[in-house]
Order: structure tokens, then C-alpha cells, then sequence
């Protein structure tokens, strides 16, 4: 997401971390779970994988 800014939380669940990535242009926000021993990286990869993906489908006009 080149040129945008995406905002993240990261918070321990036992043993999962959940990611949160909130585009800061709309407001929109995904979350993810994944291991806690994963490098944070690639939390943060995946989360913005998710929130591309949710991005493409609501301009598109599908109903999540």
C-alpha cells in the first residue's frame, strides 16, 4: 500500500498475537491471529495483506 498510512495494534493472546491494521485514510480495520513467536513483520505483512484484500473488495462494491 504505497503512499498509504496503515496504523497497527499488536496485543498477546496467550499464545497467539492479534494484529490489528486500520487504514488511517478510511478507517477501515482487519484483524488477524497468528503466533506469538512469529517475527512481528510478518504479522504486520499479513495484516496488510488482509486489509488490501478488504480494501479491493469494498471499491469494488461487495458486501463483506
Amino acid at each position: 500500500m504505497s503512499g498509504r498510512e496503515v496504523l497497527f495494534e499488536m496485543s498477546r493472546v496467550g499464545a497467539y498475537m492479534k494484529v490489528v491494521a486500520v487504514d488511517a485514510e478510511t478507517g477501515t480495520e482487519v484483524s488477524i491471529v497468528g503466533p506469538a513467536t512469529a517475527p512481528p513483520e510478518v504479522l504486520k505483512r499479513q495484516a496488510v495483506k488482509r486489509l488490501i484484500f478488504v480494501l479491493k473488495r469494498k471499491a469494488a462494491g461487495e458486501m463483506l
